[in-house]
């Protein structure tokens, strides 16, 4: 099979995994269970608290011990099982610790098949950067795909779609051993010391005010990027409550119009050069901040009838919000930080964004429904909810375009792109 294929299949399962019930696990959570909200917020930490570490530790051991595709291969399998044992779990505090083992060991896979991905291009003798982008595209089609076949087989709310994602992982996790040999590189890691190994060079970077000052918002953006994944379906769903939406299509397929939120990070993504290279790297963060704004807003005035076009932009805002952040940020991080700490710096932007300020929003936005925002009849204001993060967010943006002073130099983009 020729190798592209390969790679775009293992591409494809690796975020069908996830893409089976990281949008729905809130409709299970509330609709199915019943359980409380300020809980459901720990359930969204254990993404954060994985990337924490999980990444670091499975790299070291790819690059010094075993090869990388079995390495991947064992971590899904092993994620199958956990995801397969959810269904069977009956109180909010054990399903916690069963996702939490879910994602130590889904999380670090996204960094392997990166790394898996390069070795056996590179070994073959092709060209990573023209190469790899069109392979990972099919990462964010396998995501959609996941979401349409949960929403589609009318499994949502049930607990069919964890094992929906287990058989993925399973089938992944044996596709990975027959995949070409990637051996550990011990010699080029003998040569690190143990900070360097662990990336903890990176964290000098702290000294430096203007990189401190980019790491704190960069957590704080990091606690609204997860709001929408945690909530949004939920949300969607909850209009059949009442009568006159009960029968739209917003109710019966709120997984697919969530899913236009992935479609549009394919297409934003192409016109970042673009953007960076008009605007520079700071207002295409103040952009990214600002249509989380308007995200959340549209999603507090939209319905499935007269705003119905309130939700649908919303979603295609999405991709603006998510995409001009995460890569603006790491090429910030790219032309700030010396080429022999690079790996590691962006190693920490990952973990500000998706560790702590992740975990940050999981357990305050849980805290704050929980307490502010259940009504009287147990229906949750959604409204408010969402111009409460909505307010978050503005203030971030004014904040960050307020105290982050950063001058556009062009010549800076184009020695990175070369």
């Amino acid at each position: 099979m020729n190798i592209r294929l390969r790679l775009t299949i293992m591409s494809f399962l690796q975020f069908f995994v996830w893409g089976a019930w990281l949008i729905t696990i809130a409709n299970y959570w509330f609709g199915t269970k019943g359980w409380q909200p300020e809980q459901f917020g720990a359930i969204f930490t254990t993404l954060g608290l994985s990337s924490l570490f999980m990444p670091t530790i499975t790299g070291i051991i790819a690059d010094r011990w075993i090869n990388a595709e079995r390495l991947y291969g064992v971590l899904h399998l092993l994620g199958g099982i956990a995801l397969a044992i959810i269904p069977f779990v009956n109180d909010p505090a054990t399903f916690f610790w069963v996702i939490f083992a879910a994602m130590i060991f889904y999380m670090p896979t996204i960094s392997l098949s990166n790394s898996v991905a390069y070795n056996i291009l590179k070994s073959n003798a092709l060209d990573v950067i023209r190469v790899f982008p069109p392979i990972r595209v099919w990462g964010t089609i396998g995501f959609i795909a996941a979401m349409w076949t949960t929403n589609l087989t009318g499994n949502k709310a049930t607990a069919n779609q964890f094992f929906i994602a287990a058989i993925a992982a399973a089938v992944l996790g044996i596709y990975a051993f027959t995949l070409p040999k990637c051996p550990p590189q011990k010699s080029t890691q003998e040569k690190k010391s143990l900070s360097e190994t662990f990336g903890l060079n990176a964290f000098k970077l702290f000294a430096n005010y203007k990189m401190a000052l980019f790491f704190f918002f960069s957590m704080l953006l990091g606690a609204a990027l997860q709001l929408t994944n945690m909530y949004g379906d939920r949300y969607l769903s909850e209009f059949s409550k009442f009568p006159q939406y009960a029968d739209s299509l917003v109710v019966k397929y709120s997984t697919v119009i969530m899913s236009i939120s992935q479609i549009s990070e394919t297409v934003f993504i192409l016109t970042i050069p673009f953007f960076l290279r008009k605007f520079g790297i700071k207002s295409v963060m103040v952009i990214s901040m600002l249509a989380w704004v308007l995200r959340f807003t549209l999603f507090a005035y939209g319905d499935p009838s007269s705003g119905l076009w309130m939700i649908i932009l919303s979603c295609i805002v999405y991709g603006m919000a998510f995409d001009f952040f995460n890569i603006s940020g790491s090429l910030f991080v790219e032309i700030s930080s010396d080429a022999k700490i690079r790996s590691s710096a962006q190693g920490l932007f990952m973990m500000m964004t998706n560790g702590f300020g992740a975990v940050l929003g999981s357990f305050v936005s849980g805290y704050l429904i929980q307490h502010y925002f259940v009504l009287e009849n147990k229906m949750w204001d959604w409204h408010g909810i969402w111009l409460c993060f909505a307010a978050y967010s503005l203030v971030v943006a004014v904040l960050f375009a307020l105290l982050f002073k950063h001058k556009h130099d062009p010549k800076q983009l184009e020695n990175v792109s070369h």
